[in-house]
């Protein structure tokens, strides 16, 4: 008897198996972006740009650890959805044990070191006296002592949507932040503790949310292939090979991005704190449509990674054809709603007039190009989900890092302050024309039927 996981893969109507797997998702990373917006948004009743911008600087540094979660979950849950496909439950449970054990030693050791070295790396991202010592409060809870859970976390969510469990996984998602949100106001006015408060909140929410997944999974032990066991953890098989090469695009999307964040504050400092607390806010913000095509691209990958190892094209290609329509009218829209509100949004964060006048300014330009990020994340899940390495790594290249950081320093130049945010769209666009162009002989290998023994 099959399974529903099975059902869910092999026979529910395209359509439905992807709302199913795909709008949890979203969901769960929309409210993981307005928990994200909620230190930013409580920092800011406080009234001091200097605690805002500290949030800002120290932001590149937490969401480091969102690109450990994606390298080992990402890469842990294409080899998880690919070998379920094939029936080898076996290999399933070794590609989590390694991608959990790993994870939590290498979100360690980032913590550990980050708390060493704050005082070379806090100057170089932008912090200066006013926010040094709110900064060193921020990244001691969030980073040093959240890490792990931060990380494991995210990276369970990933491995529990693997085997088709995404309403599941997107509750303990969703309960981290919806925790963070109570939470956060808590520990920053009645308790007095401000910045650090914010932190607090931060880390023991995430806190809650892994210990829900260890539950879970533990309720699951004779039915679920996501394994903690140590005896099970390996580096054979080519396991940490599949699972690093195809979670590391999604990694260094990540990383770049916070090269790119890096860049844009520094560059940001030299005009005022204000600016870089507008940027942190106007960034913040466009984590929403960032937010709706990860969930529409990470909640499509077990499905498009299970076919595609079971050699059912003609559904992995409804799957995407479907997720790619949605994806783009649904950013369309969210593009559309944060320029036309720019700046009621940005004023509901800080009721300062600088700031304001700088967030709602530059939140215009960054939204615009949100229909571009939705092609561009499904077509690296879409690489990702079948196991290809050398394309995602290009368009995650191209969208952080590749593009932005020199188009930043060239508008610095020549157009000033607004010339600094104008390379985020750039860089969005660019992206989405290379993948366009990497994606279509793709698509056409697929419908090859000859062909599609040796697309890999």
């Amino acid at each position: 008897m099959k399974t529903k996981e099975e059902i869910l893969f092999q026979e529910t109507p395209v359509g439905r198996a992807l709302l199913s797997l795909v709008v949890p998702t979203v969901i769960s990373q929309i409210i993981t972006v307005i928990y994200n917006m909620a230190d930013t948004f409580f920092i800011g009743q406080i009234g001091d740009p200097n605690q805002v911008a500290a949030v800002s600087l120290c932001m590149p540094m937490f969401v480091f650890l969102t690109g450990l979660a994606n390298l080992f979950g990402i890469g842990g849950s294409s080899l998880i959805a690919r070998s379920l496909g094939t029936n080898d439950h076996d290999k399933t449970k070794r590609a989590a044990a390694f991608s959990i054990w790993t994870a939590v030693v290498v979100s360690l050791l980032y913590g550990i070191g980050l708390l060493m070295m704050r005082s070379v790396v806090l100057p170089v991202v932008g912090a200066n006296a006013d926010t040094y010592d709110f900064c060193c409060q921020y990244i001691f809870w969030t980073i040093t002592i959240g890490a792990v859970p931060t990380v494991l976390n995210q990276l369970l969510a990933h491995l529990v949507r693997a085997e088709g469990h995404s309403a599941q996984a997107s509750f303990g998602v969703a309960l981290g932040g919806g925790l963070n949100i109570i939470l956060d106001p808590v520990f920053i006015f009645p308790l007095g503790l401000e910045i650090a408060g914010a932190a607090i909140a931060t880390m023991v929410s995430n806190l809650i949310a892994t210990f829900y997944f260890i539950f879970l999974l533990s309720r699951k032990e004779n039915t679920t292939d996501i394994s903690f066991y140590p005896k099970f953890y390996t580096w054979k098989e080519n396991i940490p090979k599949e699972v690093l090469l195809v979670g590391i695009p999604s990694c260094l999307m990540t990383l770049m991005g916070v090269l790119s964040n890096i860049t844009i504050n520094r560059l940001m400092s030299g005009y005022s704190n204000a600016a870089v607390a507008g940027i942190g806010v106007a960034k913040k913000v466009d984590m929403l449509s960032f937010a709706i095509a990860t969930g529409m691209s990470q909640g499509a990958l077990p499905l498009i990674g299970y076919n595609y190892a079971a050699k059912n094209y003609k559904r992995m290609k409804a799957a995407l054809k479907v997720d790619f329509l949605i994806s783009f009218i649904v950013a369309l829209i969210g593009s559309i709603f944060l320029f036309t509100c720019a700046s009621p949004i940005v004023k509901a964060f800080i009721n300062d007039e600088e700031t304001v006048y700088y967030g709602q300014m530059f939140q215009r330009i960054i939204c615009i190009t949100g229909p571009c990020i939705s092609v561009t994340m499904l077509t690296i899940t879409s690489f990702q989900s079948v196991g290809k390495k050398i394309e995602p790594m290009i368009l995650s290249l191209l969208r952080k890092g590749g593009l932005d950081i020199p188009f930043m320093f060239l508008l610095n130049n020549l157009k000033g302050v607004n010339g600094i945010v104008w390379a985020t769209p750039i860089a969005d666009l660019g992206a989405m024309v290379v993948a366009v162009v990497l994606f279509v002989p793709f698509w056409q290998r697929l419908s090859d039927q000859k062909s599609n023994r040796n697309i890999v």
